[in-house]
């Protein structure tokens, strides 16, 4: 990926203490894409157990709610 160049110009213009928060924010970000994959992953695995379960004729009737 390409950082624009405007960016990084905006970035070397910060203080150390606006950069330190900048870099917090980056990770916050990171991490909660690492979470959101992981959720996903979760349920992608957990999909074919849950699956007898959730698919049943007792249950029909609930679909239709």
């Amino acid at each position: 990926m390409n950082v624009p160049v405007s960016l990084i110009e905006k970035i070397k213009a910060l203080s150390a203490e606006r950069l330190a928060e900048v870099e917090d924010f980056i990770d916050f970000i990171v991490s909660r894409d690492k979470e959101g994959a992981l959720v996903r992953a979760a349920g992608q695995a957990s999909a074919d157990s849950f699956a007898a379960v959730w698919s049943n004729p007792e249950d029909d009737v609930y679909d239709a709610l």
